[in-house]
């Protein structure tokens, strides 16, 4: 295989050899695959949204950021021009605020990101629930305000039809970005409120490592409302933030996995999300064909 073809059918970052044919638009295994905007983290968001169409994905996982950029009015009429289903919109959170004028302007914050999920047509909001305050050493007391927040939120986004989705992260963020370590303790803060109003968000690379997560997720039933993959790389670069890699470039096995994930009765999107500076620096066209062959090869069969 020689020129474009080559470059086509090499994987990101690597150049690893395919071991799949890239699928192609119209592929019924792509029926239920989503690109995550921060994948392709240097495409805008019309650039998202048109590459996403040309590679044959039915759907988009947003960030605010690139809907900001562009007005969540325009950033509405292409979503619903492009035909594609907002899987995700990212990121709402960051509760653990220690002083009560700082809960309050978190409690606003999400109310204006419930909005724009509704706007875009979004059903789930991810929720970061938000790290340790500075010179804050208590965790049990930063988790029960991230419930506390939930709890005022829930009426404002039942309201607008939209689910909040709490995504517990990986315990090497617990200190700044996420004291929601695990999926028992996401579930545990979702409990109190109907699965229609607050959910999971089950990552791969938060996850993977969760002892007795198959049988968690498998009980969890409707109760997820998003599915994130990618996988966890080593060595860990010196920002743990982009350890993230492509599926089957590391430890994550989507088969076992995907298998619990499915055995929920899950049936949504799979969003595809991946922080990599060599991913990143990638041609986008080219990540979403690896991406889609990865897919296709490493999770789909056993969903």
């Amino acid at each position: 295989m020689t020129g474009l073809a080559a470059e086509v059918e090499s994987d990101v970052p690597g150049g690893a050899p395919a071991r799949v044919s890239t699928p192609q638009p119209g592929d019924a295994r792509l029926g239920r695959l989503s690109l995550n905007q921060r994948t392709t983290a240097r495409w805008s968001l019309r650039e998202a949204l048109d590459g996403a169409r040309a590679a044959g994905l039915p759907a988009v996982g947003l960030w605010r950021e690139p809907v900001a950029e562009v007005g969540l009015g325009r950033a509405a009429r292409w979503v619903r021009e492009s035909g594609l289903r907002v899987s995700s919109l990212c990121r709402g959170g960051f509760f653990t605020a220690s002083d009560g004028a700082g809960r309050a302007a978190a409690v606003a914050a999400n109310r204006a990101a419930i909005d724009e999920a509704a706007e875009l047509g979004a059903r789930t909001l991810v929720l970061v629930p938000g790290g340790l305050p500075p010179g804050d050493r208590d965790l049990a007391a930063a988790r029960a305000r991230v419930a506390e927040a939930v709890a005022t939120l829930v009426p404002y986004a039942r309201e607008r039809g939209v689910v909040l989705g709490i995504e517990p992260m990986n315990p090497v963020y617990a200190a700044d970005r996420g004291v929601v370590s695990t999926l028992a303790q996401a579930l545990e803060l979702a409990a109190p409120h109907a699965p229609d109003e607050v959910g999971v968000v089950v990552d791969t690379f938060h996850l993977w490592w969760e002892p007795g997560v198959h049988a968690l997720l498998e009980s969890s039933g409707e109760r997820i409302v998003s599915y994130q993959v990618c996988d966890w790389v080593t060595p860990l670069p010196a920002d743990t933030l982009l350890a993230r890699g492509m599926m089957g470039d590391g430890h994550v096995d989507f088969a076992s996995f995907t298998t619990a994930v499915a055995r929920s009765g899950y049936s949504g999107d799979v969003e595809v999300e991946i922080f990599n500076a060599d991913v990143w620096a990638a041609p986008g066209d080219r990540v979403l064909a690896t991406m889609a062959r990865r897919y296709v090869e490493l999770v789909e069969p056993y969903l």
